[in-house]
């Protein structure tokens, strides 16, 4: 069964070399680590009887949610993490009384694509050459939220 927890400092060395896998500009174990004390960050870690199955974070500065990142290992994909850890954030944007969610995906991320539409997201802008290696334009996708407050 997949639980989701607070990211904690026994998470950060598994995030970043997650991170290593899944992102072409990746943070590193110093940047993750600092999230965990930061006041305006929101970050929770997917486990499955202890064994670290992925982490989602975002930083909710004055209610407004945006997300960093979400990042399933390979081995725990199409298993329901990546929605288990979005579904997370939105829960708390929503006790928080944030009244949106927002963040940047590739439109060749096709399967995030289809579980971000699935949870109710959908496209408000597009940013010109957002990511790198390879250069893609970053999809914006928003969800306006009812406050659970």
């Amino acid at each position: 069964m997949i639980e989701l927890v607070p990211f904690a400092p026994r998470h950060v060395v598994f995030a970043a070399r997650l991170e290593e896998i899944c992102f072409s500009s990746p943070w590193s174990e110093a940047a993750l680590a600092e999230e965990i004390e930061n006041p305006d960050a929101y970050f929770i870690a997917a486990e499955e009887d202890g064994v670290f199955l992925g982490y989602a974070g975002m930083h909710t500065p004055c209610g407004d949610c945006y997300v960093d990142n979400i990042a399933v290992e390979p081995a725990a994909r199409r298993r329901g993490v990546g929605e288990a850890l979005v579904r997370g954030l939105i829960e708390h944007a929503q006790t928080i009384g944030g009244t949106f969610i927002s963040l940047e995906v590739r439109p060749s991320n096709t399967a995030a694509l289809h579980l971000y539409e699935k949870l109710g997201f959908s496209q408000a802008g597009r940013r010109k050459n957002f990511y790198t290696h390879p250069t893609e334009d970053g999809l914006i996708l928003t969800k306006t939220l009812e406050s659970a407050v």
